[in-house]
C-alpha cells in the first residue's frame, strides 16, 4: 500500500548497515538537495527521535539556540533580588 503524501514530504524505512551507516533515499536527497561531501548535522534526543538538518538548518537552529540562551539568561536575572 503506498501512502499518499503532499509533495515536499517522503516516507520510507532504511536499513541500518554493519558499520552503523544508513542510505538517504534519492527522493530524500533530490527534495533536500544533498550532494555528495555535504555536511548534515545530526541531533538525537532518547524520547523525541534522531533528526538530520543540513547546513542551511544547522545555521538556523544554532541562531535559534543562541538566542534562547540568552533568553533565558535574562528571564534568569530578572527574576533575581
Amino acid at each position: 500500500m503506498k501512502l499518499k503524501l503532499p509533495q515536499d514530504h517522503f516516507l520510507s524505512t532504511v536499513r541500518v548497515g554493519d558499520k552503523g551507516q544508513i542510505v538517504i533515499p534519492k527522493e530524500v536527497r533530490d527534495l533536500f538537495e544533498i550532494e555528495p561531501g555535504d555536511s548534515l548535522l545530526l541531533m538525537a534526543d532518547k524520547k523525541k527521535g534522531i533528526a538530520i538538518v543540513g547546513f542551511d538548518g544547522m545555521v538556523d537552529f544554532m541562531d535559534e539556540s543562541i538566542r534562547q540562551a540568552r533568553k533565558a539568561q535574562q528571564e534568569q536575572g530578572a527574576g533575581e533580588p
